[in-house]
């Protein structure tokens, strides 16, 4: 691994643009499970029957039931050393932004201030009758939990299967990746489509790509750099050797 880590590290230190693309795995360490891989949720659950819309509809106690579990976890879970390396790097001021597929509140709670989050957020419940938002520090109480302004149901603020990526967001997420000259990747399987071609972005206009995850995925054919292991282990010591380097 020391000669890869050199090579990344030296693209970071010597880039003027770098960018982070970050998946759920990047959180496994902090004991949220995957989506995808040998012990994926969707390996145990069927989507269609908990992350479409039409499954909130026809039934939403069932619906709720799941995300209340998936918001519990997320609420005991801690960042883990990955977050930590990529809020050092932003507060470093090496990276430019963080763009997430996760619905999980660790990069912030890491400190990351510049945070992309494509696929929503599990913490924010809103109406899909008026435009309430609320902020859950717990899970709701009541299932299915009902608007206060308008009696209308509360749903997960999280794009669901079949659902757009939020506009505001997608268009930020490109433009970054436009102006990119290097893409941190990881912990993501690289098959969740539009998410998925952030890191095609970046690489199409010239820029470096360095991957970090448990085992090669879609990203993997165009990274110019690939390590195969656990996002904490290799992100503090690639951060690490970093910042050796710039104090040269």
């Amino acid at each position: 691994m020391n000669d890869t880590l050199e090579e990344a590290a030296r693209i970071i230190a010597g880039s003027k643009n770098l960018i982070a693309f970050t998946g759920s795995g990047i959180s496994a360490e902090s004991g949220i499970p995957t989506f995808r891989g040998k012990d994926g949720l969707w390996n145990k659950y069927n989507p269609a029957e908990l992350a479409t819309f039409e499954a909130f509809i026809n039934n939403p106690k069932v619906v709720w039931e799941w995300y209340s579990w998936r918001i519990n976890l997320v609420l005991n879970a801690k960042p883990n050393l990955a977050h930590e390396a990529i809020a050092r790097l932003e507060n470093a001021g090496i990276l430019k932004v963080v763009i997430t597929q996760n619905v999980d509140d660790l990069h912030e709670r890491a400190g990351t201030k510049n945070l992309i989050k494509l696929h929503g957020d599990i913490l924010i419940a809103r109406c899909i009758s008026c435009n309430y938002k609320e902020r859950l520090s717990e899970s709701p109480r009541n299932i299915p939990p009902r608007c206060p302004v308008c009696g209308g149901l509360l749903r997960p603020d999280v794009v669901w299967f079949g659902e757009p990526l939020p506009t505001k967001e997608l268009k930020a997420a490109t433009e970054a990746a436009r102006k990119a000259d290097v893409i941190l990747v990881v912990g993501t399987s690289g098959v969740v489509y539009p998410a998925c071609l952030i890191p095609f972005v970046v690489k199409n206009a010239g820029g470096k790509v360095i991957e970090v995850n448990i085992s090669e995925s879609a990203i993997t054919e165009i990274a110019d750099v690939f390590f195969k292991g656990p996002a904490s282990r290799v992100l503090s010591a690639l951060v690490s050797r970093v910042n050796e380097l710039l104090k040269k």
